[in-house]
């Protein structure tokens, strides 16, 4: 019983630090070293897929890994529920960056709900602000799951 309140506390508080390792990935690699790949989630594409989508494989990497020396290695057994909370907050941010925010899979559902949520309805026009930006420079609004106050519709 201890040990799942434990685990779930773990996963938890994983998925809450997440935003922030996020924030500061997006901020200082994608908008700094790794530009290349993030530019065209910036600029107007064809295709489905973007250069940007390998960030999610490369993201992967952490999780899978912890997951596994979780299970191998019994000593290690926190890196399991660590690992949880990555792949919990990458599914969330497919979920609302990609399918909710830049609508790459269309729903009426979606619609429906973005209308009847303001934390949505802040999300996306933070997101949208980010996006007014097609520099590597300049940009503001990095987080993925959070936005302030400040961006709440008008």
């Amino acid at each position: 019983m201890m040990a799942n309140l434990i685990f779930w506390l773990i996963l938890g508080a994983t998925f809450l630090l997440m935003e922030g390792a996020a924030w500061a990935t997006h901020k200082y690699i994608m908008h700094g070293f790794l530009w290349t790949w993030h530019r065209d989630h910036h600029q107007p594409h064809t295709g489905f897929f973007e250069r940007n989508d390998y960030f999610a494989l490369v993201f992967s990497v952490p999780s899978v890994l912890t997951i596994v020396l979780g299970f191998e290695v019994p000593i290690l057994w926190f890196l399991k529920p660590i690992g949880f909370g990555i792949l919990a907050y990458g599914i969330f941010y497919l979920l609302f960056h990609d399918i909710i925010v830049h609508r790459r899979l269309k729903t009426k559902f979606f619609n429906w709900l973005i209308q009847k949520s303001p934390y949505l309805q802040r999300m996306i026009r933070a997101h949208q602000i980010h996006h007014r930006c097609q520099t590597k420079e300049g940009a503001e609004a990095f987080g993925f799951l959070y936005a302030p106050k400040k961006y709440a519709p008008k």
